[in-house]
């Protein structure tokens, strides 16, 4: 291979047809779609969404590679981008793209709150990341994390087939699996403060092997008693830990912290003048 991979952006090429025609076939591509493709390398998944969307923007750190995408993608509705996609203007997509990609493991995390946080956030994405953090994207109650709580705010989550690490070229030290999520038709939570809400929940989640009433006290800065209070109209045990709870469990939580929050700042604030 002339196009030598580098360890340092994570480059690993996927060139098995079946899988890359199977990841096609997940995001469910219709002509008139617009895909974004993160770090599309040499251009072998680029082929196949490229004929079924109207139009394919990918993205490529790579100055290298992205200069010869297209020459190896010779098609029209095809536009590389060299950019760090973190940097990249998603307000330039059309609403309702999708995306669809191959990412560096070491992307994930930043990539995943980049993309659902968004002003333009896409409405599906099918991904091809590290089977261990697809599994952590989707887990349920018991093996939550804060991950899987950020990006199930926003998405539904469906794990897909495995791939082994040997169908890389250079093999990763882990297999990978594909993970889709689709963003949901209606908000799971009106009128959410999203700063407060993740604040309470990187609370709950900064002491994992505490009990979440202790984490939130100390994340939060509360006395246990307050943090009873709040638990106890939320309903929830504050002898389960963080990764036991439900995104429900967390949203009546940040209900009564945002309570509290507010009970806090109408008692601390001055009184009005009366006019003289």
């Amino acid at each position: 291979m002339n196009d030598i991979p580098k360890k340092s952006l994570g480059q690993h090429w996927l060139r098995d047809p079946q899988v890359l025609e199977a990841i096609v076939d997940l995001a469910m591509i219709e002509p008139a779609d617009t895909v974004l493709e993160i770090g599309p390398g040499l251009g072998t998944l680029t082929h196949y969404l490229a004929r079924q969307a109207r139009h394919v923007v990918a993205v490529e750190f790579d100055e290298v590679l992205a200069a010869k995408l297209p020459q190896r993608v010779q098609a029209a509705n095809l536009s590389v981008v060299q950019e760090d996609i973190l940097k990249f203007d998603l307000l330039s997509l059309p609403d309702r793209y999708k995306v669809v990609a191959n990412i560096p493991y070491y992307l994930t995390s930043n990539l995943l709150r980049v993309l659902s946080e968004s002003l333009n956030p896409p409405r599906l994405m099918v991904l091809l990341v590290q089977k261990e953090v697809a599994e952590r994207i989707c887990a349920k109650p018991g093996q939550m994390s804060l991950l899987s709580v950020a990006v199930q705010l926003d998405y539904s989550c469906e794990l897909g087939p495995v791939v082994p690490a040997d169908m890389f070229e250079p093999p990763p030290k882990v297999d990978s699996q594909v993970v889709v999520l689709r963003q949901h038709f209606q908000p799971l939570f009106k009128q959410l403060d999203r700063q407060l809400f993740f604040r309470v929940v990187k609370a709950g989640f900064s002491e994992r092997r505490k009990k979440v009433r202790s984490s939130l006290a100390a994340g939060l800065h509360l006395e246990k008693g307050q943090v009873d209070q709040i638990l106890l109209s939320a309903e929830v045990n504050g002898d389960l830990r963080a990764q036991n709870l439900s995104l429900a469990q967390w949203h009546r939580i940040y209900i009564e912290v945002a309570a509290m929050q507010s009970l806090r700042n109408f008692v601390t604030s001055p009184a009005p003048r009366k006019k003289a």
